[in-house]
């Protein structure tokens, strides 16, 4: 009996010495490369902890890195084999062909097509095609209008209802910021951010197009046009803080700043400010998020965001999968979503919205307009020639307010920068 006993404690003390080492022999070990605008690190970092827990066997690391720092890096490692298991990116045209197909790899991979958008799908693959399934959004951004609920209160003008068009908002706000403003005091009407991916969702509401069949670009349209002469007028009358598009002494000037001080009525920018807004407003007044005005051809934002994939080079395809699968999970991501206040990229959780600890309103409000972005707003977005467009609106029609070209040659200019991007 003894010795029966004995031998039991000899082999169950052997096999505790050895486990450390088979469990840290049979881990698998992945690495995710990250950035951060805020906390979503920690959040992700929790989830994953949750994670490893009811899954011992696998271990993953997340990498952060800067952003401005982060396509370069990624761009080096692919380019030498390197790349990480996982990565959070925003220019997935950048990698493409380089992306592990989830599709062998996820439980349900219908589940993945039903609640990712068709657009988003769509920057990850390699043309019509391909139906693989490479990453998600661990966000979205939708450009949008907010307004100063308290300047219109105090100058007892009514709000537009939510279906008004860019001059009823326009001249709503004008008549408040008429009302309250004094020589000491000025209170501008409208801004919207200097750049062509904010200029898109109020042109596509005027009917532009930019997108040809052969996937270059024309420029020139009415929407285009109008679009481009209303923001020009509301530099030239005034209505606008001449420095934002205008510039001071060569520097970018956001108008945000504007808006937090009280200074502007409609400020035409994106969901990414709420959080801005809810901290350095505080109680001083009262703002909301609007709808996007109306055009002859309808009401869109421009959508944005980031993304999460996987690697092709990876050596662990089944443990990424089951990460991945883990973390767009509906219960695991909505609480993503809702920890971080980012909107959703998860058509399901769209459709029931998000429960936010904060600033609830105003992002199911930005949220709400997803379902109604205009597919030509999703395909600038994720155009591998979208940032140059954006830029070249940007710095054209910067020249036209101060004075250096007209429209029609800014036009042309933009059009001639694209023509040999594609050139080349």
């Amino acid at each position: 009996m003894k010795r029966t006993l004995l031998a039991l404690l000899l082999v169950a003390a052997l096999v505790v010495a050895a486990l450390p080492a088979l469990a840290q022999g049979d881990q698998v070990e992945l690495r995710i490369t990250w950035y951060n605008d805020g906390k979503e690190g920690e959040v992700l970092r929790d989830l994953l902890d949750r994670f490893e827990a009811e899954n011992p066997g696998i271990r993953v690391v997340i990498d952060e890195v800067a952003y401005a720092d982060l396509h370069t890096l990624l761009q080096a490692q692919v380019e030498t084999g390197e790349a990480p298991d996982m990565a959070r990116i925003t220019f997935p045209n950048r990698f493409l062909g380089q992306y592990l197909d989830l599709s062998a790899y996820v439980a349900d991979p219908q589940y993945w097509l039903d609640n990712i958008p068709e657009a988003v799908l769509g920057s990850m693959r390699q043309g019509a095609e391909d139906t693989g399934i490479y990453g998600y959004p661990t966000q979205f951004t939708v450009t949008g209008p907010f307004i100063n609920v308290t300047l219109f209160e105090q100058a007892g003008v009514e709000i537009p209802p939510d279906d008004s068009t860019w001059e009823e908002w326009v001249a709503a706000a004008t008549a408040v910021a008429e009302e309250l403003s004094d020589a000491e005091f000025t209170i501008y009407p409208v801004a919207i951010d200097r750049t062509g991916h904010r200029f898109w969702g109020p042109s596509l509401s005027r009917c532009a197009t930019y997108i040809n069949e052969d996937g270059t670009f024309t420029v020139d349209s009415p929407g285009f046009r109008s679009t481009a002469e209303m923001i020009i007028g509301w530099h030239n009358d005034g209505l606008m803080p001449p420095d934002v598009w205008g510039g001071s002494a060569g520097n970018y000037v956001p108008a945000a700043p504007y808006f937090i001080n009280g200074q502007l009525v409609l400020y035409m920018s994106g969901s990414w400010q709420v959080g801005n807004f809810a901290t350095n407003i505080g109680d001083a007044f009262d703002w909301k998020v609007i709808p996007n005005p109306r055009g002859d051809c309808g009401a869109t934002g421009v959508p944005g965001g980031a993304l999460m994939v996987a690697f092709a080079g990876t050596e662990h395809p089944e443990e990424v999968g089951k990460v991945m699968d883990y973390l767009f999970s509906e219960e695991v991501i909505a609480e993503f979503y809702a920890r971080t206040l980012f909107l959703p990229g998860h058509l399901g959780l769209i459709e029931k919205g998000i429960e936010y600890p904060s600033n609830n309103e105003a992002l199911n409000a930005f949220a709400a307009m997803i379902p109604n972005l205009m597919e030509e707003a999703y395909a600038l977005q994720y155009h591998p020639k979208g940032p140059d467009l954006n830029a070249a609106i940007r710095d054209r029609l910067s020249q036209v307010i101060a004075g250096e070209f007209t429209l029609d040659e800014a036009i042309e200019r933009i059009q001639a920068d694209m023509d040999a991007l594609f050139a080349q």
